[in-house]
């Protein structure tokens, strides 16, 4: 079973010494992997130390940005969004919880 990688992966591979079987994506397909990619990274964060947080919340973003931009938005546009959406129903920072 396959996984989406980052695009220098193939070439540390080859550094390694092994041959990568590699196949691109068409756009349905990239996208799908992408959503796949998201919960692995966010399953990672979940199980990452304190230590390892920071670098996982990266992955976590680099996916994001990956899917804005394959759905045709400039990630400036998703800062504005969430910029608007913590303006009207503000952020996470109380910590509050519905139950």
């Amino acid at each position: 079973m396959g996984k989406l990688v980052r695009d220098n992966i193939p070439d540390i591979i080859r550094r390694n010494g092994r041959e990568p079987l590699i196949t691109v994506l068409n756009e349905a397909d990239y996208r799908a992997a992408l959503l796949a990619k998201l919960f692995e990274e966010a399953s990672e964060l979940n199980e990452a130390s304190p230590a390892e947080v920071a670098e996982e919340i990266a992955d976590v973003y680099e996916v994001l940005r990956a899917l804005a931009a394959v759905h045709g938005h400039d990630w400036t546009v998703i800062e504005k969004a969430a910029a608007a959406k913590r303006e009207e129903r503000g952020a996470f920072h109380d910590r509050l919880y519905l139950a």
